[in-house]
């Protein structure tokens, strides 16, 4: 049994709760402090609640060697280029991570990290980060997972490439330090994922299964995706932003601009706030209006004694007279009264 409120900084992620939307930064700052600060503005300009960072260096997260395996996949957005190499020109400076973090909190937003080795966990908390991200290629490192739950914060985990068995994995090791603050972020690691591989209906397997909160990381183009993931459950959105997709970086291609993020986020608060309650019920407006409905109405004056026919008496708006079901019961009645045109038919009013 997992937490299904769980704190993160000043914000609770849970079902009574909005989702929270990250921006993540990644290596969208290509090798510039000042555009990374920029990023953080626009995502808090943008609606964003969180700015998410990586901290690894080339040399944690990987080793400089050119085997074959060392290589990224021949089809990929980064093909052809050590993992190594890849990295040196991806990773956010360690040193600039207390200035990135002062700065989203001054925004009001929050501010945590996805780590990829112990250094990384240790130097991160040092910054007194309120969460971390275990990214979906590191959800099978146990070790690294191990040292996190027992620091008792929440993780969020991706689970782009995971089996079922390593998602269970992961999770029994948090409940094994007890640590039940756990979010799963549904997840695909195609860098843009194209839409019919999304499978976001296995959101709600995940949050079916394992008994916690959910979420989505996506990689798509646009927002369509985030936004249906708020109607099948989701309390957390996670989207890689930039300032301009065609700035070269290693993830500008697939990130979204500022614009597209905002009009995301609007999108994200307008499917909340429309999606309501479970229980069917009418709202005070929906009461007010059941006014012109239909109901029983006389329509040709009729005299005191006259037979009750369909030529004197109809169903039509608005939903003042007598309820609709009653209407073959009253036909072949007699008027009691005169009755003139636009009276509402009630039971007074007939023998």
């Amino acid at each position: 049994m997992f937490n299904k409120e769980i704190r993160i900084g000043n914000k609770t992620v849970g079902e009574n709760h909005p989702a929270m939307i990250v921006a993540e930064l990644s290596g969208n700052h290509n090798g510039d402090y000042n555009r990374a600060i920029e990023i953080i503005h626009a995502a808090k300009e943008a609606g964003a609640d969180a700015i998410k960072l990586q901290t690894y260096t080339a040399d944690t997260i990987t080793i400089d060697c050119d085997k074959p395996w060392f290589m990224t996949p021949g089809d990929g957005l980064w093909a052809g280029r050590t993992l190594h190499n890849l990295y040196e020109e991806a990773y956010t400076p360690w040193e600039w991570h207390e200035g990135l973090f002062a700065e989203a909190k001054k925004l009001g937003m929050e501010a945590f990290s996805s780590p990829f080795d112990p250094t990384s966990v240790d130097y991160l908390e040092n910054l007194n980060v309120p969460a971390y991200k275990i990214a979906s290629f590191e959800i099978n490192d146990i070790p690294l997972i191990r040292k996190i739950a027992k620091l008792g914060k929440p993780i969020i985990f991706a689970t782009g490439i995971a089996y079922e068995e390593d998602i269970e994995l992961a999770l029994n090791t948090c409940k094994e330090e007890g640590n039940d603050q756990v979010i799963l972020l549904k997840c695909v690691s195609a860098y843009p994922t194209p839409y019919n591989l999304v499978n976001l209906r296995m959101m709600q397997g995940l949050k079916d299964k394992y008994d916690c909160v959910v979420g989505l990381s996506d990689h798509t183009p646009g927002g369509t995706i985030p936004v249906g993931s708020i109607a099948l459950g989701a309390k957390m959105i996670e989207k890689h932003l930039t300032l301009n997709r065609s700035a070269g970086g290693v993830d500008d291609a697939f990130s979204m601009e500022p614009a597209e993020f905002a009009q995301m986020v609007k999108e994200v608060r307008i499917m909340e706030e429309a999606l309501g309650s479970y229980e069917y019920k009418l709202t005070d407006k929906q009461i007010k209006e059941r006014g012109l409905s239909r109901s029983l109405f006389v329509v040709k004056d009729i005299k005191k004694g006259e037979t009750i026919t369909e030529e004197n008496v109809r169903s039509i708006r608005p939903g003042i007279g007598m309820h609709t079901r009653h209407y073959e019961e009253v036909l072949g009645r007699k008027a009691t009264q005169d009755i003139e045109k636009g009276t509402p038919l009630s039971w007074e009013l007939i023998d």
